[in-house]
């Protein structure tokens, strides 16, 4: 398929005034198989029902036609899944006639724009463009909407461990977080610092700060235990100066720096409290 059959984007999803509302019955339409979402929060969807009953569906799906009287829904899979649970024998749609791998791009385009994927399934959804419909960053980040650093930072997720790509998708990461581990240069050190994200349920600014600790460490040594980094990190916050830890095997030690008379009795006076 050429590209420029979709050049308006999700423009090419708005109905004119060619494209007539009908009602079908919720049965008759299935799911996109190619539907770049891979799953509904069942609250959310609850909530859109219980509007749904009071309001109806405000917004129609759209749809292509299938196979003898079923149609495959383009856009508008959480409207539809409501509207089944609100109990709604039938739902307003638009026939769009499309082959498969337009709905797919459009399906995949509508969902980007929406903004509403976790960053995995946009991740995927922007990898997919690529590699199905030849698309390169420049011209994605102007069909979705989004600037082309972004593209190119959600891309980077893709290249990140399985168990952490899992963390994403599961919410325990966000796109802050993801952002700041994929920086790090090695698998072993990103699901290290992942683990102690999730462990300790950092900031972004301090996956951030860990992150940079880790890719610095002191010339001739291995980098450090992201645990040994965090404590650091929390030593340095609570006392104001720079703290090191020096772990060898069982033991160790703690040095705390100072840079005039006055602040030792001020983190003497902290530590003697």
């Amino acid at each position: 398929m050429k590209k420029a059959a979709l050049g308006r984007g999700l423009g090419a999803l708005i109905p004119d005034s060619r494209q007539a509302v009908q009602e079908i019955e919720v049965g008759r339409i299935k799911p996109n198989p190619d539907q770049p979402r891979k799953s509904f929060d069942r609250t959310s969807l609850e909530e859109l029902a219980a509007s749904i009953r009071e309001k109806g569906v405000l917004q129609p799906v759209m749809v292509r036609r299938g196979g003898e009287d079923e149609y495959y829904l383009i856009a508008g899979e959480r409207r539809w899944r409501a509207a089944a649970i609100a109990g709604l024998e039938k739902i307003p749609v638009i026939i769009k006639e499309s082959g498969p791998g337009e709905s797919l791009e459009l399906a995949l385009i509508e969902n980007i724009q929406r903004d509403d994927l976790n960053p995995m399934e946009t991740a995927e959804a922007f990898q997919r463009l690529i590699e199905e419909f030849g698309y390169t960053q420049e011209e994605l980040s102007r069909r979705v909407g989004k600037d082309r650093a972004t593209v190119a930072n959600y891309l980077r997720l893709l290249k990140l461990p399985v168990e952490i790509k899992g963390l994403v998708r599961d919410e325990r990461l966000s796109m802050g977080h993801a952002k700041a581990i994929v920086s790090l240069p090695t698998r072993r050190l990103q699901v290290d610092a992942a683990r102690a994200v999730v462990k300790k349920g950092l900031s972004v600014r301090e996956t951030e700060a860990l992150c940079r600790r880790l890719t610095a460490p002191e010339k001739g040594k291995r980098a450090k235990d992201p645990d040994i980094v965090e404590l650091e990190e929390r030593l340095k916050r609570s006392l104001g100066t720079k703290v090191r830890i020096r772990h060898r095997g069982k033991g160790g030690r703690i040095e705390i720096e100072y840079y005039s008379l006055e602040e030792l009795d001020r983190l003497l006076e902290t530590l003697l409290t």
